[in-house]
């Protein structure tokens, strides 16, 4: 029986708005800069799991749901079984127990769940190629310009008075590229993290249950 949205969310995320996030990213480096702009870009935040970035990650692996009993339905039985007065090796058996009777075994639940981990990893790319355009359409373009403008600056130096109005006029546009080069840099970071951060969330999960199974499931 294929499994909804709601159902995988309810396997893999806990709905509490106070909880801390899980897997704090690793800042990226912030893009080079005209030296001659000398900005201070402000630190981007670390990640935390973004419900908009567990929506889509959870939404492919619906997408991408394997007919019959695969490792969806399994952690299906896992979940049910937390509460459960038993060990974790217990545990991964008997939902296993339950997940044999309708045909499953260990290699091919170890295949699906290798499955679902490929499905995030597209999504990853994805995301890498829609950020790269991000990237360059928000922070690219007004990089060229900040650099045509300081060079702009040099050649009105060598001027004389009467072009010191437009120098300043210059300077203006200038701090203002400046300061949405800082907001687009941040924002784009912290898009960033967040998606790195779901995208751990869910993987971290997964390579734990398929360490134990193939541990526990011979």
């Amino acid at each position: 029986m294929p499994i909804d949205f709601k159902s995988i969310k309810s396997l893999f995320v806990v709905d509490d708005p106070n909880a801390p996030a899980k897997t704090p990213a690793a800042e990226p480096a912030a893009p080079s800069q005209p030296s001659a702009a000398n900005m201070d870009l402000p630190p981007a935040r670390p990640g935390e799991a973004n419900p908009k970035f567990l929506e889509v990650l959870m939404r492919a692996m619906e997408g991408a749901n394997l007919a019959g009993v695969d490792y969806l339905e399994y952690r299906q039985s896992l979940k049910s079984l937390e509460k459960m007065p038993m060990d974790e090796q217990v545990r991964y058996q008997s939902a296993f127990a339950m997940a044999q009777a309708m045909g499953a075994t260990p290699q091919k639940l170890v295949e699906s769940a290798v499955h679902y981990l490929d499905v995030l990893k597209s999504e990853q790319s994805k995301f890498e190629e829609a950020l790269r355009n991000q990237t360059t359409d928000r922070i690219g373009n007004r990089q060229e310009m900040l650099k045509n403008l300081d060079a702009t600056l040099k050649q009105k130096a060598e001027q004389i008075k009467k072009l010191t109005q437009e120098m300043e006029q210059h300077r203006a546009e200038m701090e203002k590229l400046e300061h949405e080069i800082k907001e687009a840099t941040s924002k784009v970071s912290t898009t960033k993290n967040d998606f790195v951060a779901s995208y751990q969330v869910l993987v971290s999960q997964i390579n734990v249950d398929v360490e134990n199974m193939k541990k526990y499931l011979k």
